[in-house]
């Protein structure tokens, strides 16, 4: 089994910083321990990122965020073309427990139909960020679930066609040919069973919206997507790209974390073991008003059962035993990233 199974799910970003992608990455596989990242890549991080700390409007902003009690974060991988502010494809509410190094990812299938808050509305709940960008949208997510988010990250998927031709192409499990040709859509086509893709061809995999899968579909490719693209930069054997990694990431990222908080925050994941803890909200899909749209509906008794899971999982006297997802009581459910330079 590649050891891209070992990071499943962790989608879009790693306890905010989809990061050091290169960096933490390459780290686990022995080649950079903590004290390595110390000295050859904090500052660069911190540059590299010090244009992408942008504090929602709505909320106090802290030039310096100390992570040490569990917090939850919304991670959001924006879809914008130049000019446009996009829409939030992949919506991931995260809980980070810095002190024993759990995890919890809850993806919210991006036509889940929500209150947008600030619209006076109920819409699909991937408009929020176009309506009102990050502010809207972490407000929106935080009444769908009642519960609180500390902090966000968004990422513009347009970046990774730059990082992905950098990393010389990407895998994807592709057996058959995707073409993407309705009436009201992009028209695209992507080859199966390639050895390699690249930026734009990874990029046009996520947007493909014609299979009978949908909502669900699309989200799992998102997933796919972050996994292989983890997956090549793990395998990186240039440290030179590093840096160039890290510059084309931080110009397509946007968070109201600090810079010298996300430095500290890498750190300490390369210092500890992790394990990460994913769900998908389930529901089912339904055509609805005068358009006869199509909506993700949201299960009532799973979105309660999820918002009480939450709840634990912020709660710093919760025994790690206890931090387990719906349906997976056992714990069974879950993705190991670990600092183990041996691994």
């Amino acid at each position: 089994m590649r050891k891209a199974s070992r990071l499943k799910r962790i989608s879009i970003v790693s306890a905010a910083l989809l990061l050091v992608l290169a960096g933490v990455g390459y780290a686990n596989r022995g080649v950079l321990s903590a004290w390595g990242y110390e000295i050859f890549l904090s500052d660069k991080v911190e540059s590299s990122f010090a244009n992408s700390y942008k504090p929602l409007s709505d909320r106090p902003a802290t030039s310096e965020t100390k992570v040490e009690e569990p917090f939850s974060m919304l991670l959001m991988g924006v879809d914008a073309r130049a000019k446009e502010r996009g829409r939030s494809d992949t919506l991931i509410y995260t809980v980070v427990r810095p002190k024993d190094g759990n995890v919890l990812m809850v993806s919210i299938p991006r036509d889940t139909y929500a209150d947008i808050v600030g619209k006076e509305k109920q819409d699909k709940i991937t408009h929020a960020y176009a309506f009102g960008g990050p502010e809207m949208a972490v407000n929106s997510v935080e009444k769908l679930l009642d519960a609180k988010i500390d902090h966000y990250a968004s990422i513009n998927f347009q970046g990774f066609v730059k990082v992905v031709d950098t990393l010389g192409g990407i895998h994807l499990p592709i057996g058959k040919d995707i073409v993407n040709k309705g009436a009201d859509h992009e028209k695209f086509t992507v080859k199966a069973n390639k050895d390699s893709y690249s930026g734009v061809e990874a990029l046009n995999y996520v947007r493909y919206r014609e299979d009978a899968g949908g909502d669900m579909a699309r989200t799992n490719r998102n997933r796919v997507f972050i996994e292989e693209l983890i997956h090549k930069a793990s395998s990186l054997q240039q440290w030179n790209k590093i840096p160039e990694v890290l510059d084309i990431v931080g110009d397509n990222f946007l968070t109201d974390l600090p810079p010298a908080s996300m430095s500290d925050l890498a750190k300490q994941f390369l210092q500890t073991g992790h394990e990460i803890q994913s769900y998908t909200l389930k529901g089912e899909g339904k055509r609805m008003g005068k358009q006869n749209l199509w909506y993700f509906i949201a299960d009532e008794d799973d979105l309660n059962t999820v918002r009480s899971t939450i709840s634990a999982w912020l709660n710093p006297d919760t025994p790690v035993s206890e931090l387990t997802v719906p349906g997976n009581e056992n714990g069974s459910n879950h993705s190991e990233l670990t600092g183990n330079p041996s691994l």
